[in-house]
């Protein structure tokens, strides 16, 4: 009998042991994501503000350097794609990490019903994206890249001519 009693709390205290690992990898994930999002930011700041800076010098340039305006043209088309790509590229990221934090915390929130109490952790709602900041970042990355083209647009490709 105590056998039995002893091999169930073993089973046990290793459940418990497991879960509080499983608990803490799921934690560091969710601060990794969190931290991912602010480095995709930087990633694409740094990247938007060569490949722009690199269309600007084109546009300012071309004419010194004796490049055709057509060839210039496509130049800055071709950088200010670049980064439309490069954009489009982080905000994928950035989704996909906002995805992979949902899945994460309803992780979390299995393991601390299972081993706390149910419903002791709420589960994230997708509706209060408006809280997060990732939603933010997205709405920046969108606005840029609007702005870089409608100014592009309005004085640059014109004037190449």
């Amino acid at each position: 009998m105590e056998t039995s009693d002893q091999a169930r709390a073993d089973e046990r205290a290793t459940r418990r042991e497991f879960a509080l690992e499983r608990y803490r990898y799921i934690l560091q994930q969710i601060h990794a994501v969190n931290e991912n999002a602010y480095r995709f930011l930087a990633i694409y700041q740094a990247l938007a503000t060569a490949l722009v800076g690199a269309s600007l010098t084109l546009f300012v340039g071309y004419r010194k350097w004796e490049i055709e305006a057509d060839v210039a043209r496509n130049g800055v088309i071709g950088l200010l794609t670049l980064t439309t790509v490069v954009a489009a590229f982080t905000s994928t990221l950035i989704i996909v990490g906002a995805i992979a934090w949902l899945d994460y915390r309803n992780e979390e929130c299995d393991v601390v019903d299972e081993m706390v109490a149910p419903g002791f952790r709420k589960r994230p709602k997708s509706n209060n994206f408006l809280r997060w900041y990732e939603t933010y970042v997205l709405l920046f990355i969108l606005a840029s890249i609007i702005i870089m083209w409608a100014l592009a647009g309005i004085y640059l490709l014109p004037v190449m001519k």
